[in-house]
């Protein structure tokens, strides 16, 4: 196992939890990282050769190392993967009745480069990291010998394997291919196509938000806006809201959602369009259309630094856009999933988005990433969803 030598003063980030290690705080002179193997198992040590953690690396990404573990007797390998995997199906088994949710939420399990969500009996993984993909093989094992899972699918096409210089892939790796994944949550029943699933395929980590919406739309006119397959506005109509209407760019997530609400029989009170959000909601407000509840719930505006100021002018625009369109006293459930966004930031452009002329906004409740998706503490990145639910007044 090579080391890898931290520059003096570089280990207390490390040592005080944090799983990333950065390729200008390594001590090149001494340990180079040009040469080590991508994914291959290394130990980390002050710059006076002392134990710090076991990581892998990577020498072609920034992050050129994530922490495995602080033990210095315990190597990551199988025994300790399918360890730190029965932990985090304890927790899921604990919180959820049903076998529907976010089974591994990577650095969040200590389990870096690794996501898996359940579907039932099948299991939808995403490897990000070199390190990860060698231990592909024992992942699946685990995870097939924990369930009994019928089908695992790997859906290894995200966009952050290529900086990790990893080829992008699909493959059932366990069973035969399925062409749509089950889903009950809140008491609904929804089918993804495999093949259309946005990353993982179902959103789980907005579980949470789609109950509290629950709150405060009997009997009102919803607006879904980005909707993909109609789960906040189904979760509506089964609150109770007396219409909903979605939008979403993609013309296989309005049929697929069409088809949720048929499935829920919910198909007198949702309808679902395909169409540019932004303009969509131009084009509503124009015409007159008003809504006493909108949720906007779009993609990261914010994936790097460099997009943060362009990101924070969409999510400024959205929800003023949004927020054009409520009746009187009419609710925004606003949310984000770009990490580089805080909840403070997300509240500051929904503030921007404000009409002119009203009394203000009333916040009503603070939304986050359910608990299938657990935060490092010493890990700001592994919280990344905040939204909110207020009242324009």
């Amino acid at each position: 196992m090579s080391a890898l030598r931290l520059k003096k003063r570089e280990e207390r980030r490390i040592q005080s939890g944090h799983g990333w290690v950065f390729s200008n705080e390594i001590d090149t002179q001494v340990t180079p990282l040009k040469g080590l193997e991508a994914g291959s198992a290394v130990t980390l040590e002050t710059a006076n050769g002392k134990f710090v953690a076991h990581g892998y690396v990577n020498p072609h990404s920034l992050i050129c190392a994530r922490v495995t573990s602080r033990r210095a007797n315990e190597p990551f390998n199988a025994t300790v993967i399918r360890a730190r995997l029965q932990h985090a199906l304890d927790l899921r088994e604990r919180r959820y009745a049903e076998p529907y949710y976010r089974w591994v939420h990577s650095e969040g399990d200590f389990l870096p480069g690794l996501t898996v969500d359940r579907y039932g009996q099948v299991l939808v993984v995403q490897i990000t990291t070199a390190g990860m993909e060698c231990f592909k093989d024992a992942v699946v094992d685990a995870l097939q010998s924990l369930t009994q899972a019928s089908a695992i699918y790997l859906r290894n096409d995200n966009g952050i394997r290529e900086l990790e210089q990893l080829p992008l892939y699909r493959e059932w790796a366990v069973g035969e291919a399925v062409d749509v994944l089950r889903i009950q949550e809140n008491n609904l029943h929804f089918e993804v196509p495999a093949e259309l699933g946005q990353k993982t395929g179902w959103f789980y980590d907005h579980r949470d938000s789609r109950a509290e919406l629950a709150h405060w739309v009997r009997d009102k006119r919803v607006l879904d806006v980005y909707s993909y397959l109609g789960a906040f506005g189904l979760n509506a109509v089964a609150a109770g809201a007396s219409a909903v209407m979605a939008i979403d760019a993609s013309k296989s997530a309005v049929q697929a959602a069409s088809a949720n609400a048929v499935l829920n029989q919910f198909q007198d009170r949702f309808s679902a369009q395909c169409a540019d959000a932004v303009e969509a909601m131009r084009t509503l407000f124009e015409e007159g259309e008003r809504f006493d509840v909108v949720v906007l719930d779009p993609p990261a505006f914010i994936k790097r630094r460099k997009d943060r100021e362009q990101g924070l002018r969409h999510y400024a625009l959205n929800n003023r856009l949004a927020m054009r369109l409520l009746n009187p006293g009419g609710i925004i459930v606003s949310a984000s999933c770009s990490q580089a966004l805080s909840h403070d930031d997300l509240l500051q452009q929904m503030r921007l988005g404000t009409p002119r002329g009203s009394t203000g906004l009333q916040v009503l409740a603070t939304l986050r990433q359910g608990a299938d998706h657990p935060v490092h503490v010493a890990m700001p990145e592994t919280l990344y969803l905040s939204g909110a639910v207020a009242r324009v007044v």
